[in-house]
């Protein structure tokens, strides 16, 4: 294995709270840290950890597609491991969660002979299923990203949890957009309303960063979606609208299996 090194960490989505022990000492005894964390206080408790740390925030430039910058982000951090240091990048919430730069840094890094892994953090996904109270093995849980929901033939499960991320971005087809209006919401409440009542109860959700802070509930009629104020923080729980069906079938075959042992 060459001389360089690259780790990326999970610090959580609430400030000091949710960061583990093991992630907390890399980013300690790096040689370099990059940080995309969800806000500036986060950004400086890190920088109180170690002496270089470096911010991966000022790659994002309005209007450029979102890929260029993923891959300006994995450039410079691959640069710094090239050069035979430790690297450290720490990233909100968990770093393998709807975050394409954790994973193509990785990989990259280990194609080229240089160790590599990552370690997990406390998710958006973690605090939505502790602040609502959800549990995904009563009824099962589905989740998308919602512009691939929308741009993909997808068959949905009405007497499951269905959970909508990035549901600011909707439909979002450029790559450069941090919020589309109502029309793109529009066409995804219509998709929606194939599988769910007009008037069916839905929450938009939002984690906390700061201890301070309160999550965002909002419960709302799937109908008024459209008009509700969201952002790429965002996400859209649907309850189940329905029971779920026997397979009568398969639980046939199961009784004269139990039956024959």
């Amino acid at each position: 294995m060459k001389q360089g090194s690259l780790v990326c960490v999970g610090t959580g989505m609430t400030l000091g709270s949710h960061i583990s022990p093991l992630s907390r000492s890399y980013i300690e005894q790096a040689d370099v840290v990059f940080v995309l964390v969800a806000d500036g206080i986060t950004e400086q408790w890190i920088e109180g950890m170690n002496t270089d740390v470096r911010s991966l925030q000022p790659f994002y430039c309005e209007g450029q597609s979102r890929m260029i910058t993923y891959r300006q982000m994995v450039a410079t951090m691959l640069e710094q491991v090239r050069a035979g240091k430790k690297v450290v990048g720490a990233f909100y919430g968990h770093p393998g969660v709807f975050a394409w730069v954790p994973h193509k840094v990785i990989a990259t890094a280990r194609e080229e002979g240089y160790t590599a892994h990552m370690e997990p953090g406390i998710s958006a996904e973690d605090c939505l299923i502790a602040d609502l109270g959800i549990d995904p093995g009563t009824y099962g849980c589905q989740h998308y990203e919602t512009s691939q929901l929308m741009f993909y033939k997808r068959v949905l499960d009405p007497s499951a949890y269905l959970i909508l991320w990035q549901v600011g971005i909707a439909g979002d087809r450029s790559l450069t957009k941090f919020s589309t209006g109502a029309a793109y919401r529009e066409l995804l409440v219509s998709m929606l309303a194939d599988y769910y009542p007009n008037d069916h109860e839905v929450i938009l959700y939002e984690a906390i960063c700061l201890p301070i802070q309160k999550a965002r509930i909002e419960r709302l009629p799937l109908h008024a979606l459209p008009q509700a104020t969201m952002d790429l923080k965002t996400t859209l729980v649907i309850p189940p609208c329905r029971d779920m069906e026997p397979n009568h079938a398969m639980l046939a075959k199961l009784k004269m299996l139990t039956e024959q042992n």
